[in-house]
């Protein structure tokens, strides 16, 4: 187990910085080439001692898809002895001797070699290395929901029991075990271990590396809680609209009805910066440093669709905006060319940084569960994130068409009949949003310009591609809310216009 390495050290918001390929050794040479088995052991001994190398450049070298990089991962693991400890304590232990960075999937290969070790350590174990896996990762979430920048109601230990609901190989994890880890994570937040001299120089790094945007440098940075799903604040993030919109809450995470004394209308100076969509009481300005109320308020836009709520009508020029983890609102613009205008925004904005979803812990459960989206934005280019998006569209089409073929007896009220309803509200929400996200892509594509105000134009007066108002305007039914479980722009993003 790490000890020297580990004193001093302080928890990290590093894992959203993402790492230079900068010298160091020259075993780096073998990552992605010919498998060595005696290279893989230098080179694991070198970074789990640090010579040669920095804690921030650890995660990239065990994160890799190929042999080498999982041979250096096997080898790392076994500088450490969990034997004995519970799950909490074995990942406290681990989280502490590096910061987890890199793409999502690479960060969730680290988690799989650390649970892969876990098993071997204590083979008596009650659960699989798949359940380990499902638990740590569910660890990792509830760490974001209790410690982070979390907008509504924190989760509480029966949500926490009922989310992992047959995941344990299509068994229940035992409610003793859930309850102990989950006030273990209560009580003492999870830490990752960086040297803040390290993660100044790792964000001058990235600053550098990005280059100027508009004439100001860009940075990220992410909440200290969950390197999956952290929230992402920006520096000098876009403001790509702001206005004012009327706000009104219509369903909490998970498609869960909002309590009626939440539900009311609320004015609000809404300011689509980065990915996140502020909600001020004051109107917006520039250099004004965020609230904590403005952070309370923030809607995260990742993965989410906004559309015309067609099946509201008691007032006019009202949009529906449903998120990525299923929370829904209603917003009220001052005009049906705003709430165009909002909704075209939002969905390009999402289309552009969504990165790919993150992959599931376990391929043979029962019960259907929704895969987990980061909002870390994509490394892709617009054309290589298009590509993405129709596949997914294909994928999700398929699914589609495979779920309706066996559908059960849909007049009975069972387990079946609502994980079949749920699963086929999923998908036909994925759907939409896939579409709507191709098409704005594609008209981005083909205008060739990152004037906002200028394909907007072009798309509200029907020149771009036929179809996009239609399908802004149409979408799964508010009353369809089912109970689930559940950067700034490089050279390619789109103007800051608003």
């Amino acid at each position: 187990m790490p000890t020297s390495q580990m004193s001093r050290q302080t928890p990290s918001q590093s894992w959203e910085v993402w790492s230079n390929w900068s010298g160091g050794s020259t075993d780096t040479l073998a990552n992605g080439c010919r498998a060595d088995a005696d290279a893989a052991k230098r080179l694991a001994k070198r970074l789990f001692y640090l010579e040669g190398f920095k804690r921030c450049d650890v995660a990239r070298h065990l994160g890799k898809n190929n042999e080498f990089s999982q041979m250096v991962a096997a080898e790392y693991l076994r500088f450490f002895d969990f034997t004995g400890l519970p799950l909490d304590r074995g990942l406290r232990t681990f989280l502490k001797a590096f910061p987890l960075m890199g793409e999502t999937q690479e960060r969730e290969r680290v988690l799989v070699h650390f649970s892969r070790r876990f098993c071997f350590c204590n083979p008596e174990e009650i659960t699989s290395e798949d359940g380990v896996h499902t638990l740590t990762c569910a660890l990792m979430l509830l760490n974001t929901d209790l410690h982070g920048h979390n907008i509504g109601k924190k989760m509480s230990c029966q949500q926490f029991i009922s989310n992992l609901d047959s995941l344990n190989d299509g068994n229940d994890f035992p409610k003793d075990l859930l309850k102990i880890l989950y006030n273990s994570i209560k009580n003492e937040k999870l830490e990752w271990a960086i040297e803040e001299e390290e993660l100044r120089k790792s964000l001058s790094e990235l600053v550098e590396e990005q280059g100027d945007c508009g004439g100001k440098r860009v940075g990220r940075v992410a909440d200290g809680s969950n390197p999956f799903i952290a929230i992402p604040l920006l520096l000098n993030a876009a403001t790509y609209k702001h206005g004012v919109l009327t706000r009104k809450s219509h369903a909490d995470m998970d498609g869960k009805r909002t309590p009626r004394g939440r539900r009311g209308w609320k004015k609000f100076y809404a300011v689509l910066k980065g990915t996140i969509l502020y909600l001020q009481k004051d109107e917006y300005k520039p250099d004004k440093d965020l609230s904590e109320v403005d952070l309370k308020n923030a809607v995260r836009v990742h993965h989410a669709l906004a559309t015309r709520a067609t099946d509201y009508s008691k007032r006019p020029n009202v949009m529906k905006l449903k998120t990525s983890d299923w929370r829904v609102f209603l917003f009220q613009a001052s005009s049906e060319e705003e709430m165009m205008s909002w909704i075209l925004r939002i969905n390009l904005v999402a289309a552009l940084f969504s990165a790919p979803a993150f992959p599931a812990a376990i391929g043979s459960m029962k019960k259907f569960c929704r895969p987990l989206l980061p909002s870390s934005s994509t490394r892709l280019n617009q054309e290589e994130q298009l590509k993405s998006h129709e596949s997914k569209l294909k994928q999700v089409t398929v699914e589609v068409q495979e779920h309706s073929r066996a559908p059960p007896d849909l007049t009975l009220k069972t387990k079946e009949t609502e994980e079949y309803r749920l699963k086929e509200h999923y998908l036909t929400f994925e759907k939409s949003r896939y579409e709507a996200y191709i098409t704005l892509l594609q008209a981005k594509l083909r205008a060739g310009t990152d004037d906002l105000e200028k394909m907007e134009a072009e798309l509200l007066r029907g020149e771009g591609p036929e179809g996009y108002l239609r399908k802004t305007q149409s979408s799964p039914s508010i009353s369809q809310s089912h109970r689930a479980n559940g950067r700034v722009e490089g050279r390619n993003g789109p103007d800051r216009r608003s």
